[in-house]
């Protein structure tokens, strides 16, 4: 179901897309939902530096070559044009030869464009609106429309604004950006419909790591490869911890390292059949995912606990081990493969209309369920066989006592 609305959602974009790049000078990106923390972009690379213009010749290049790069699409530099602005240069000597106050240009000027709040307007229904007073001018301003501004000076007579000021047309920066306290630019793309980002991602690292930088710039990756490393940056020890801590119970609990090893040999099986079951639906490994995972341990190890532990007490009434083993896989195999159905039962529907946020995690379980119940079946009582004969094996040995040895001889 998720991999069918799937299909349909980069089908529909496919279609935009295609009609949308056929609007000349139009700059359009169409994002699809993605779980997980929220980023700009799937693929982002950050340039750092204390000069503007030096950010923008190296964002440049960092534009070029994600638009070189196969799978990256809609490509975004957000200093790539100017921002061209109107500076009006008040000439302060003039202004005080016809006797205007200092600042009374400046105020005119904001009240003719953008206005200034008077009053408010209440309707009948008891609505407010603000009242603000401006010139009548036009949607779009020509530098002549500054002709049509007149400040009073002190003596209440009115100077046209253009007497006392020379307005000049000049190029700024679009916008400035600091992450963390540090100017920087982040160049931004999208991945094309079959593209992998992390592939998208190491094949234009490797080519920026080539952009010659001067001292005190550096580039860094964000998009979805940094939100992912801060997601799993801590996670790695707290997984290792809990494993440890559960093959711990299982020592504690059989007594022996080997028994728990068996019990917990089951639990690259579930991994297995989770990882094949994302391939098959189209998912990615995303954090929910892994946390299905981990949830997923849990539910082997108590499946192979039921069928180990009671394989010991079979032994323990002196049973032989190889009939121990047959008939605790009979007895205990159903009541397992009851539990795992009906878990699977009760995860369908979020496996099915969960959509992409809650979907993986129990499609994950799921998946992980069927192989470690099936694969379980067999691979366990193999690895007891193999471990409690061993032993037995060497409990059988003859001791060789040292000192008739040394008589003997």
């Amino acid at each position: 179901m998720n991999e069918w609305k799937g299909a349909q959602s980069r089908a529909m974009v496919d279609r935009l897309r295609q009609k949308l790049d056929l609007i000349p000078g139009a700059r359009i990106k169409i994002v699809l939902f993605q779980n997980g923390a929220p980023i700009n972009a799937p693929v982002e690379f950050r340039v750092y530096g204390p000069e503007q213009e030096e950010l923008r010749n190296v964002a440049t290049k960092m534009e070029q070559i994600l638009r070189d790069t196969p799978g990256a699409r809609d490509v975004n530099n957000p200093v790539a044009f100017d921002r061209v602005d109107l500076d009006v240069r008040i000439d302060d000597a003039k202004a005080a030869l016809l006797d205007v106050p200092s600042g009374a240009p400046r105020r005119a000027i904001r009240l003719a464009l953008s206005g200034e709040r008077s009053g408010t307007f209440r309707d009948s229904e008891g609505d407010s609106y603000p009242v603000v007073v401006r010139l009548p001018l036009a949607e779009t301003q020509p530098v002549s429309a500054l002709e049509s501004i007149y400040v009073s000076n002190r003596s209440g007579q009115s100077v046209q604004l253009s007497e006392i000021s020379r307005p000049i047309l000049e190029s700024t920066p679009a916008a400035i950006y600091r992450y963390n306290l540090e100017r920087n630019i982040s160049i931004t793309a999208q991945i094309s419909d079959g593209a992998v980002v992390s592939k998208v991602n190491s094949d234009a690292q490797r080519k920026m790591d080539s952009i010659p930088l001067k001292p005190g710039y550096s580039i860094e990756i964000g998009g979805e490869a940094e939100k992912i490393n801060d997601t799993f940056a801590g996670f790695g020890p707290i997984v290792i911890i809990a494993m440890f801590s559960i093959f711990a119970i299982l020592v504690a609990e059989f007594g022996r390292f080997k028994e728990a090893l068996v019990v917990a040999g089951v639990i690259p099986l579930g991994t297995f059949g989770g990882l094949i079951a994302l391939l098959i639906t189209g998912n990615n490994l995303s954090f929910l995912a892994v946390i299905g995972f981990i949830a997923l341990v849990g539910i082997e190890i108590k499946n192979s606990i039921l069928l180990v532990d009671f394989t010991s007490q079979l032994r323990d009434r002196g049973m032989a081990l190889r009939e121990a083993i047959e008939q605790a896989g009979e007895v205990r195999f159903l009541p397992v493969l009851l539990t795992s159905v009906t878990a699977i039962g009760g995860l369908m529907p979020l496996a099915l209309f969960g959509g992409s946020l809650y979907g993986p995690l129990a499609i994950v379980l799921i998946g992980g369920l069927i192989s470690s119940t099936l694969l379980s079946r067999i691979v366990t009582p193999a690895m007891y066989l193999l471990v409690v004969r061993s032993d037995e094996n060497k409990a059988a040995m003859p001791s060789i006592d040292t000192k008739e040895l040394s008589n003997a001889t």
